[in-house]
């Protein structure tokens, strides 16, 4: 009787907090994911300009450094070939016009090192390869693979941090960061737990500004994505 009693408030606190998860991905699907979520929508006018810079890109093959097997199969055009870099197998079957291979694209796969792309496209990853250095080698990466790229990046002074979706997050100590990420029912991907599971994740993410941007990239033309006025997204681009 003593043992269900003391299990009750444990099992009601597990309950409480999947009711939080199930609002929180409801809540983040109409921002980020489903068909007509704003970030959907924001994407889909982000590759009509990558469309408007490089309008032969049905004849192009593309390396995409982290990117996803839907950020293509969705898009309203598609190269020629797509070949993947991820360091994270993927979640949905490729068809037979992307090739998916596994590898760090701050340290470029052997068979990698010494071919050239007609473009190279990155899309919201430069911010989680970890630390200036490895920003450095990401960089020489792109530059490596092709004479043309299209970066894009989130910018840090948006006033929504676009992976927690809680309100100048970015700007936040690192101690309370990970209490609100621990509880903030929006939290990015798998919500953790206990603030040690939020910690790594929290420390993963350095958004970009303009003035690293250019430093990353000083040969390309630097475009802003704008969303109610403000500078949402940065975007190196070399055409």
């Amino acid at each position: 009787m003593t043992t269900d009693q003391g299990q009750a408030p444990d099992q009601a606190q597990d309950q409480n907090r999947e009711q939080d998860r199930d609002l929180g991905r409801r809540i983040r699907q109409r921002f980020i994911g489903r068909p007509g979520s704003v970030n959907t929508k924001l994407r889909a006018r982000r590759f009509h300009l990558l469309l408007e810079r490089f309008p032969n890109l049905a004849d192009m093959e593309v390396i995409d450094l982290g990117g996803s097997v839907r950020t293509w199969t969705r898009a309203p055009a598609r190269p020629a070939h797509v070949h993947l870099l991820n360091i994270d197998p993927p979640v949905d079957e490729p068809p037979d016009w992307i090739t998916v291979q596994l590898g760090d694209a701050c340290d470029l796969p052997a068979n990698l090192a010494g071919r050239s792309f007609d473009l190279v496209f990155s899309n919201s990853v430069i911010e989680h390869v970890g630390g200036h250095e490895m920003r450095r080698r990401f960089a020489d990466s792109v530059h490596r693979l092709s004479d043309r790229h299209w970066v894009q990046a989130p910018y840090q002074y948006f006033p929504l941090e676009p992976h927690w979706l809680f309100p100048m997050f970015q700007f936040l100590p690192v101690p309370v960061q990970t209490a609100v990420a621990a509880r903030w029912p929006l939290s990015w991907g798998v919500r953790p737990r206990t603030r040690a599971e939020a910690l790594p994740k929290v420390l993963e993410i350095e958004l970009m500004t303009r003035t690293l941007m250019r430093y990353y990239f000083p040969g390309s033309e630097h475009l802003s994505e704008r969303l109610f006025g403000l500078r949402k997204s940065l975007i190196a681009v070399r055409d």
